[in-house]
């Protein structure tokens, strides 16, 4: 498969009048039309003084012109997507802490990021498009007092050690830290993806993903134009619109994390014809843990094989796959090493073989160079070459790799150590659960013990006691949560992922 180094230079190899990105309501957008979009919306901004490495926030709202931002945006600049749902504080660290040189929103738009930009003196630029327009397709207008003069220092399309994309890790236990990622960074992984996934132009990818995420944008998007195939895009994850948007594209494939198919299982049952009539190639899941046993229902829903992967931001994205059949896809796992490479380090630093647990590490053409401005984070962060993901794994003599659980969320109960990962596929297994989320609440003598939370399936009864006889009949004592708490709906972070750190202070249990 071709190996691209630039997001120019992917586009570029596409004939001009496949299709790239449809969306309901306006006419489909082809490659030539996308070219076409690329290079005006990278003009637009070197007459505006941004170039090359200069770092463009977008807030924007989910769907084709955020799709098509990013790219055009990341061609000949930085994309920096930021989530629209910040308040105005967020958005003041965000914005600082990036320099933004420009902030691009929607015409119209109310974010408060405008009253922020105003404040720190970044121009702001609209897009604005007509009804009859390709999806995707827009301009670019420069608020009144944003105009600026100023060449840029390299003007034209970026080259292969240009950053495209900064994006901060999640910050659940620190202060978020900015990752930088390379063109040649980013174009590696969706080429990965691809490979992996035997994407080809005949396939059309249903985009649910939020885009100012790693994984709408890479596993969801960029991937697929690297394929030549298209992007339906959606204006967000909405369970109850899913199965209208999935007859109207009719998909070959979908990208979510595993909240997101629960909550597509859960009306599956009505819109049966549909799930006939558009058949799924496989479907791909990423971003957290997927339960053995919601694998299975989507696979006997869907008839279609479902491959858990393993990303995370600095390693734009993917780092393991579960393949194709014929090759097995193993439910539990998240599958073999796709595009870097991928090992166990023990705490001393040094390698580990087959079947033995200690930190999951890697390197390969996909992996950021370090994050920004950060050195500690950076001595820490990479050991001999190796970047170390914080998760703790093992790989099989077939090289699957299995996640036991993060670093910082093992769960240490007076020195005994538990994942909270195992604790979630037994308590998945009694028929009431639909989700579960077990994590560490603080205890006096202890330091830690084990607590749970829990969302029970519709028309069906459990409480406590009996959740955690169940527990005790498949679980060593010391792993029984002893508090589990059930609730309607579990707090989820702003990708739809369950967040195992801090939820004992969310529910009161800190």
């Amino acid at each position: 498969m071709t190996v691209f180094s630039t997001i120019h230079e992917l586009l570029a190899a596409k004939p001009a009048m496949a299709v790239a990105f449809a969306a309901s309501g306006c006419p489909p957008l082809s490659y030539g039309g996308l070219r076409d979009h690329v290079e005006r919306t990278v003009a637009s901004l070197n007459r505006l003084g941004i170039g090359r490495n200069d770092r463009v926030a977008l807030v924007l709202p989910n769907g084709t012109e955020m799709a098509t931002a990013f790219v055009a945006v990341a061609a000949g600049t930085t994309s920096a997507p930021l989530n629209p749902a910040y308040r105005a504080d967020e958005f003041e660290f965000y914005l600082s802490d990036l320099k933004a040189k420009a902030l691009i929103v929607e015409r119209g738009s109310a974010s408060p990021a405008l009253g922020v930009a105003a404040k720190l003196k970044i121009p702001v630029i609209e897009i604005v498009r007509a009804s009859s327009d390709p999806a995707g397709v827009f301009e670019l207008t420069p608020v009144d007092n944003s105009k600026t003069t100023t060449a840029p220092a390299a003007g034209g399309f970026a080259g292969p050690d240009d950053i495209a994309l900064v994006l901060h890790t999640s910050g659940t236990t620190s202060r978020p830290k900015i990752v930088p990622l390379s063109q040649r960074n980013v174009c590696a992984s969706a080429g990965h993806i691809r490979d992996i996934l035997s994407l080809t132009p005949a396939d059309r990818g249903l985009s649910i993903m939020p885009l100012f995420h790693i994984h709408g944008l890479i596993g969801s998007v960029l991937s697929t134009l690297t394929a030549g195939g298209s992007v339906y895009c959606t204006p967000g994850f909405n369970a109850l619109k899913f199965f209208a948007w999935m007859d109207e594209a009719k998909p070959t494939w979908y990208t979510a994390v595993p909240t997101m198919h629960q909550a597509i299982l859960a009306r599956a049952a009505n819109n049966r014809e549909i799930v006939a009539r558009h058949p799924l190639r496989f479907i791909r899941s990423s971003s957290s843990s997927l339960p053995p046993q919601v694998l299975h229902e989507l696979e006997r829903v869907f008839n279609a094989p479902v491959l858990e992967s393993y990303g995370m931001t600095e390693a734009s994205h993917q780092m393991t796959s579960n393949p194709l059949p014929p090759r097995p896809h193993k439910p539990g796992t998240v599958g073999v090493a796709a595009g870097p490479e991928v090992a166990i380090m023990g705490e001393d630093g040094k390698l580990l073989g087959p079947n033995a647990t200690g930190e999951v590490v890697i390197r390969g053409p996909n992996v950021t160079k370090g994050y920004e401005n950060n050195p500690k984070a950076n001595a820490e962060g990479f050991t001999h070459g190796w970047f170390r993901t914080g998760d703790q794994g093992v790989l099989d003599a077939e090289g699957y790799l299995s996640i036991t659980g993060r670093l910082k969320e093992i769960i240490n109960r007076g020195g005994e150590k538990i994942s909270p990962r195992e604790v979630d596929e037994v308590l998945m297994d009694h028929p009431a659960v639909l989700q579960v989320v077990t994590f560490a609440m603080p205890h006096a003598k202890l330091g830690e013990d084990v607590a749970a939370a829990v969302v029970l399936r519709e028309g069906k009864s459990a409480d406590e006691k009996e959740i955690r006889e169940f527990a005790a009949k498949r679980l060593a004592d010391f792993k029984v949560p002893r508090k589990i708490l059930i609730l309607d709906e579990i707090p989820k972070g702003a990708t739809g992922k369950l967040q195992r750190i801090g939820l004992a202070q969310k529910l009161g249990l800190g």
